[in-house]
């Protein structure tokens, strides 16, 4: 093998048929009400909280979405990885593991801000089959402050916890961020970072929750990583056959909540109108 022709990272797989058993991925997030110990949380009995999760899961995996992504994103404002207490990771593991128990689809993990190891751990517990992580290399300046990739940590991690099958979902030029720290490169090689780094899917999105990328700078990450390749914001039932005929997949949300408001819970009827007709 020429040294041109070698690969940077591990060989592209294919992730998205392993685990949802389709090479075009739906898959929706589970955005969970604000967990105890989180700022905006007011008391309210866990059991509802859990009941909620549920109740989205299946409106998610009812309508025809393939799997779905527990997040815990009621927990705003997030705080950086380090200062995440384990209440968060035991409150996502339960809700996680019911929500794989009773439905028995693919479930996936995130945990806001950028916090790998609790996804990782969560992960394990619930049986989830990967985590989403949003800066696995290099940094960025974040909402939350000076963000750096987790891709070392949380390998070692996994590796630690021998749950190598559990697949790592990153985000290419994440949203809700500024790179000016890496803008001396192309985002081009930003992904193949990702890659280098062992990523399993590459994920894409816009400036921010709910805001569409642009189609010609999902074509360049996915030329890019040569991995699968999802969209993790801004897709609607308007954009997502075009969104599609680029992409591996789509991570979706706001668009299928009543009224098209993230912290709503989600509209089966929105889910089920999304989902009908997409190319598989």
């Amino acid at each position: 093998m020429s040294p041109s022709s070698q690969p940077i990272g591990q060989a592209p797989g294919d992730t998205l048929q392993a685990i949802f058993g389709t090479r075009r991925a739906i898959i929706g997030v589970v955005h969970l009400a604000p967990l105890p110990g989180s700022p905006r949380f007011d008391g309210e009995a866990v059991e509802t909280i859990y009941r909620r999760g549920l109740d989205d899961a299946r409106a998610y995996l009812g309508g025809g979405c393939d799997g779905v992504i527990v997040e815990n994103h009621g927990d705003v404002p997030f705080s950086k990885p380090d200062a995440i207490g384990p209440e968060t990771s035991a409150y996502m593991a339960v809700v996680a593991d019911r929500i794989r128990r009773e439905l028995g689809r693919p479930i996936g993990i995130n945990v806001l801000a950028n916090a790998a190891i609790p996804a990782l751990a969560i992960a394990s517990a619930s049986g989830a089959a990967f985590v989403r992580v949003n800066q696995w290399a290099n940094a960025y300046v974040a909402n939350e402050g000076f963000v750096e990739g987790e891709a070392a940590r949380a390998m070692r991690y996994r590796a630690q916890l021998r749950a190598k099958g559990i697949r790592i979902f990153a985000d290419a030029h994440v949203k809700h961020g500024a790179h000016a720290i890496v803008a001396d490169r192309p985002v081009e090689e930003q992904v193949k970072d990702l890659v280098f780094f062992d990523a399993d899917v590459v994920i894409a999105t816009g400036q921010r929750t709910g805001h569409a990328a642009e189609l010609s700078y999902i074509r360049m990450i996915k030329e890019a990583a040569n991995l699968p390749t999802l969209v993790g914001s801004g897709v609607t039932h308007e954009n997502v056959g075009d969104i599609l005929s680029v992409a591996d997949g789509v991570i979706v949300a706001s668009s299928l909540k009543y009224d098209g408001v993230w912290w709503n819970q989600v509209d089966p009827e929105r889910v089920k109108a999304f989902t009908a007709g997409l190319p598989r």
